[in-house]
């Protein structure tokens, strides 16, 4: 429910404020007094572009703010989803600064264009003879038959799990692609794989494979510096063993003389053990040390292989290529068991689609149900409207595909003349008939569903008395439910509104102004018998005026 209104510096306005009430309120004044200007205002509100010829003083910035009660419009997941801090008194501020930039406030927290449009959607509908395209969109005329077929929790359902359904087609789709693409690569991979598997890699194998080649390689160097150092070690003459142990002798006696010679023995002992180790293992070695030509070439072509390995993946060790190894193992699996992952998928699919063609036709038959009702009250709504030979035909089938709403194809014809052949609305009807036909549908949803404030603008142009008086009715009707606006030029509406605000021009210090003010009984009795009769009123407009109003 829009609660107040104010604009400052636009167009024609300099500073206005108005409150409204809930109910039925009635907007007049003259042609040209400004109407289209508060519609603008409005529209700025509700997420329009703005422009700096808005501005009626361009040396400062214009202020259009609006606050509306949402406290029953269920609008709190919305305000969570924008980011927007919800109040159950929700203020909307529009800035246009004299640079021509705009900026744009839900609760004093700045928003954009797109996430204000939203919020507006579910606060006002302003509604023209000109703006009557939404009727003959599909999607809103499901909306109308959903209404009355009481399908809301239904689609809720339907939505999730058609998010679901698409979510399983995508990584479908994205596991069918990607099958495609490895069976190419398959082949190849199992061959690398293959040979990395033949190759046993072990992590330090390079290492230990790279010392044994040095050492069958050069084999006879070895066994021939071995023997030297076993020479120099055992000779009875100059070898080192038969020195220490003359020296050690000799350094034995002399200890036995002074203890200063003790720690010399000691030494050259410790020496002669050292060189008896080393003597033993030299021995050792010469012993295991054997030319093994069939071993130094198996060795051989193992460091080839590795190299050659490593060389092809790029890789810096024995570490490196048990990774790769590790990564195309598992680029080989995937592949292989991408059929029974497809599979999976595929019945994972084939259960989602058994929930939705459930749903679905959960749903097809509510609104099948619904049809006779609704093509029952618009034509009897229309006929108090003055179109008596008005029919419709509404046809709701079940088709093969997964749409945003159910897998209903809709067919919302009309006719307007008894006999005559049925169209589409937007053929069929001129622009005064979808008037009317909206009117009629807004009347129908009020009774089933919670809609926002809605603001009539002229839709009564070019009626006569007597329907303008039903149109009335219908809009005091839907304002039981819901806050109802009507801008009019028809004293036979204008009369039926609970509240009556009057649109005005004005000059002020010679400036032309529009202003709004709402009006009391008296001034009412004045504003309507002048929309009767003209200024100059007679006693009968007057008399007619208060009739009107009584």
């Amino acid at each position: 429910m829009l609660i107040s209104f104010s604009i400052k510096n636009y167009a024609l306005i300099d500073n206005l404020k108005v409150d409204f009430n809930n109910g039925f309120s009635i907007i007049t004044g003259e042609t040209g007094a400004g109407k289209s200007i508060l519609l603008g205002g409005l529209s700025l509100i509700l997420g329009k572009r703005a422009d700096l010829s808005s501005l009626k003083n361009t040396s400062q910035k214009c202020i259009i703010e609006a606050v509306f009660n949402v406290a029953e419009y269920n609008l709190e997941s919305l305000f969570e989803a924008e980011d927007f801090d919800y109040e159950p008194h929700t203020i909307i501020r529009r800035e246009i600064l004299p640079s021509g930039k705009s900026r744009a406030f839900v609760n004093d927290s700045p928003v954009n264009l797109s996430s204000l449009q939203l919020l507006g959607e579910r606060l006002i509908d302003i509604h023209s003879q000109h703006q009557t395209l939404e009727l003959t969109n599909n999607e809103f005329q499901f909306q109308v038959i959903d209404a009355l077929a009481k399908n809301e929790a239904f689609l809720k359902v339907y939505q999730t799990e058609l998010k679901a359904y698409k979510k399983l087609q995508k990584e479908l789709n994205e596991l069918q692609i990607f099958q495609s693409e490895a069976i190419k690569e398959h082949d190849y991979n199992s061959f690398l794989l293959n040979e990395l598997v033949e190759a046993n890699l072990v992590e330090s194998e390079l290492e230990s494979l790279e010392e044994e080649y040095e050492t069958l390689n050069n084999i006879e160097s070895i066994q021939e510096k071995l023997a030297e150092a076993y020479q120099l070690l055992s000779d009875e003459q100059i070898g080192a063993i038969s020195s220490l142990t003359s020296l050690k002798n000799s350094f034995q006696k002399l200890s036995v003389m002074s203890s200063k010679y003790e720690n010399l023995f000691s030494r050259v002992n410790s020496c002669l053990i050292e060189i008896d180790d080393v003597f033993r293992d030299v021995d050792i070695l010469q012993e295991s040390l054997e030319a093994n030509p069939k071993r130094l070439e198996q060795v051989d072509t193992k460091l080839k292989m590795l190299h050659d390995l490593m060389q092809k993946h790029v890789a810096n060790d024995i570490s490196e290529l048990i990774r790769v190894r590790e990564q195309l193992q598992e680029k080989v699996a995937v592949t292989e068991n991408l059929d029974e992952t497809i599979l999976k998928k595929e019945h994972e699919i084939n259960n989602q689609t058994e929930k939705l063609n459930a749903l679905a036709e959960t749903i097809h038959k509510n609104r099948r149900a619904a049809v006779p009702d609704l093509k029952s009250q618009l034509e009897i709504i229309l006929t108090d409207l003055g179109m008596p030979n008005a029919q419709f035909k509404i046809e709701v089938d079940l088709g093969d595909s997964f749409y945003s709403n159910g897998k209903n194809t809709l067919s919302f014809l009309f006719s307007a003349n008894r006999g005559g052949n049925f169209n589409e609305l937007k053929k069929a009807a001129s622009g005064g008939e979808l008037s009317r036909i909206m009117l009629a549908i807004k009347s129908i949803l009020s009774k089933y569903i919670q809609l926002p404030t809605i603001m009539f603008d002229e839709i009564d142009t070019g009626v006569s008395g007597e329907i303008s008086n039903k149109m009335g009715d219908i809009m005091l009707q839907m304002s039981k439910t819901m806050q109802v606006f009507s801008i009019t030029h028809l004293p036979q509406i204008a009369a039926k509104g609970h509240s009556h605000y009057k649109v005005f021009k004005e000059d002020v210090n010679e400036v032309t102004q529009t202003n709004l003010v709402k009006l009391n009984h008296d001034e009412r009795v004045v504003e309507i018998a002048q929309m009767l009769g003209g200024i100059e009123m007679s006693s009968s407009a007057i008399a007619h005026a208060k009739e009107l109003l009584n």
